[in-house]
């Protein structure tokens, strides 16, 4: 059996790397508390300071609530292993392909999140997409893209589809698999898979009341979205992020070894 102790990186990488991973590990854990993982499969990453071509991502075959920060692979957008922690584990490739897809085109993003919950799941199997019936949302009113399922994740020539798709969005339903955010940063890109999270549970429980539905004109849908966008009021996540931290000290402490 694999040994899950290893070395900590801290003395290899810089402080901002660090404290990138320290972060990145307590996102995971922060995941794991909110039910939102598969096993040990799916991914978060986030590029590595000072270093655009070049992201942090999960060793794979370790669960979220065992991430730590020295526990992460650090890659560049050719899937080259830059630092391999010795956790006797490699990366999930089809975690490269669409992460590496992200982060190369988007560099206004240094986190990607994807998930296969039941309700995202759930939604990208629904014809309609997801539908303004909250206000929870209404925050990805036309804000959120599209993909096609194209098989598991592991042709390279799938990412130059994933990226249109995307767009300059920070949210996509990837159609008949999961979901996807990314955001300016970490706490950014957490906030946002919370909430469409939310907005999947929300849908899949008025669908399943088989009342007919209410939806808000247009343009207060629109005006609701307007006011979540990044450069409108604040980054959604940032304020919350030191509460989200706190959250992991107390439930599931050592991330940041």
């Amino acid at each position: 059996m694999i040994s899950r102790q290893q070395a900590s990186l801290r003395a290899q990488v810089s402080s901002e790397e660090w404290e990138a991973r320290v972060n990145l590990a307590a996102c995971y854990r922060l995941m794991a508390l909110y039910g939102m993982t598969d096993l040990i499969y799916n991914h978060i990453s986030a590029r590595v300071p000072g270093h655009p071509d070049q992201f942090l991502i999960n060793s794979y075959g370790l669960r979220y609530n065992e991430m730590t920060a020295s526990s992460l692979c650090k890659i560049d957008h050719e899937g080259n292993i830059l630092l391999d922690p010795d956790t006797g584990y490699g990366i999930n490739q089809a975690g490269f392909v669409i992460h590496s897809a992200v982060h190369e085109a988007r560099p206004d993003v240094d986190c990607v999140i994807h998930t296969h919950t039941r309700a995202g799941m759930a939604v990208s199997a629904m014809k309609c997409g997801l539908l303004p019936i909250a206000q929870t949302s209404m925050r990805f009113h036309n804000r959120v893209g599209y993909h096609d399922y194209e098989g598991v994740a592991l042709d390279l020539d799938e990412r130059q589809r994933l990226v249109a798709d995307l767009g300059p969005h920070y949210a996509m339903i990837l159609r008949n698999h999961g979901l996807l955010t990314c955001g300016l940063n970490i706490a950014h890109a957490f906030n946002l898979m919370y909430w469409l999270e939310n907005a999947c549970k929300v849908q899949v429980d008025v669908m399943n009341a088989g009342s007919e539905l209410q939806l808000p004109p247009e343009e207060v849908c629109e005006k609701t979205a307007k006011l979540y966008d990044p450069d409108v009021r604040r980054v959604y996540g940032e304020m919350e992020w030191e509460a989200m931290l706190r959250q992991v000290d107390e439930a599931n402490p050592g991330y940041d070894q």
